[in-house]
């Protein structure tokens, strides 16, 4: 059976949809929570886990001082991409793999990007295992951050429309996406919540409700993706 290790961040920030499509796959999960205390491992081998996978988090990939844990968590992505091993970085954790691997992370000079952005692939992305295809396709994103400098050696495989990276590629099975190709509008719903204590703007409902009503399309552009990083795996 093959396993995947996962470090998740923070209780809003789950597998969600990835969790799903990967269990009926019969893919074992091995969920290692920081933010709880428990010890991220430095590398994949010995933990029995096939390929590694580093969610999302409210937290950003330069707070090791408040967020101990991402420390090891950089230490685990850089020799699982030095090893060639698949690897997975969504939102928070392909900003962590691009500090692991000498790029560049920070607030982004035009703003946050909430809601749903298409896909923009380049020409590399075009062609890419994993995301080929799926250009055009809608994507949650929630993020303020985003990589300023790309990793040296590093593929951007789609872009934002403000040109950053959207996803890069940083080894031969090892991948990053500033979107959210797990969330599903439950999911976002909470972190808008999370956000707005006081409850929900306009704005919020709106956009909201753009991506529940972009569901069946999210969901049949991201379960291919979670299909073929499984193959991926040795």
């Amino acid at each position: 059976m093959a396993r995947l290790l996962v470090v998740q961040h923070e209780p809003d920030a789950p597998l969600a949809w990835l969790g799903e499509w990967w269990a009926a796959a019969g893919v074992e999960l091995d969920v290692v929570r920081g933010d709880l205390g428990q010890p991220v491992p430095s590398r994949l081998a010995g933990s029995g886990a096939d390929g590694l996978v580093v969610l999302g988090g409210a937290m950003g990939a330069n707070d090791d001082a408040e967020h101990p844990w991402l420390t090891p968590t950089k230490e685990l992505v850089r020799d699982s991409v030095r090893r060639g091993l698949p690897v997975l970085g969504v939102c928070l954790g392909h900003q962590l793999a691009s500090v692991a691997l000498g790029g560049r992370v920070g607030r982004n000079p035009t703003g946050r990007t909430i809601g749903l952005v298409p896909v923009a692939l380049t020409p590399e992305g075009q062609g890419d295992p994993l995301l080929a295809g799926l250009g055009g396709s809608p994507a949650v994103h929630f993020n303020d951050d985003v990589v300023l400098d790309v990793p040296p050696g590093a593929s951007v495989l789609a872009r934002l429309p403000d040109g950053r990276p959207q996803a890069l590629r940083f080894g031969l099975r090892a991948w990053g996406v500033q979107f959210h190709p797990e969330t599903s509008p439950e999911v976002f719903a909470d972190w808008l919540r999370w956000e707005r204590p006081d409850g929900l703007t306009d704005a919020d409902r709106e956009v909201l409700a753009s991506v529940e009503a972009g569901r069946e399309a999210l969901r049949a552009a991201w379960a291919p993706l979670a299909e073929r990083f499984l193959t991926q795996l040795p």
